[in-house]
């Protein structure tokens, strides 16, 4: 039974750093005044907790986003403190931001299917 609650592991971790940081970007906790209105859209850590990559979503223009993530990655330290004093386990994981790409993909598609249509309506 030991193993099965050990892959469990990642993913309870994986939650409680989605909720650590969701927290306190709400609360502007993170000062730097790159980073702005930001979404926390998914948490992947590895087996062996020593790295989580955290997937965001910084709201604004292109170079607005590129700006938070930046300052997310200056902020790294600090959030990762603050996921340290939350979590139970002996190794508190690496943080490594990424845009999500996700949203762009769906609005893309949306565009294609919309042409598609538009296409299919004319003469």
């Amino acid at each position: 039974m030991a193993g099965k609650s050990s892959s469990r592991r990642p993913e309870q971790v994986a939650e409680t750093i989605r909720a650590v940081l969701a927290e306190a970007l709400l609360r502007g906790e993170v000062r730097d005044p790159r980073v702005g209105l930001v979404t926390v859209s998914a948490v992947d850590v590895t087996r062996d907790l020593s790295h989580a990559t955290i997937i965001v979503v910084p709201h604004g223009d292109d170079a607005a986003r590129d700006e938070a993530l930046e300052g997310l990655v200056s902020a790294a330290g600090y959030l990762r403190r603050l996921v340290a004093k939350t979590l139970t386990t002996r190794i508190v994981p690496e943080l490594h931001f990424q845009l999500d790409r996700g949203f762009e993909h769906a609005k893309r598609i949306d565009e294609l299917l919309a042409g598609l249509r538009d296409d299919e309506e004319a003469p």
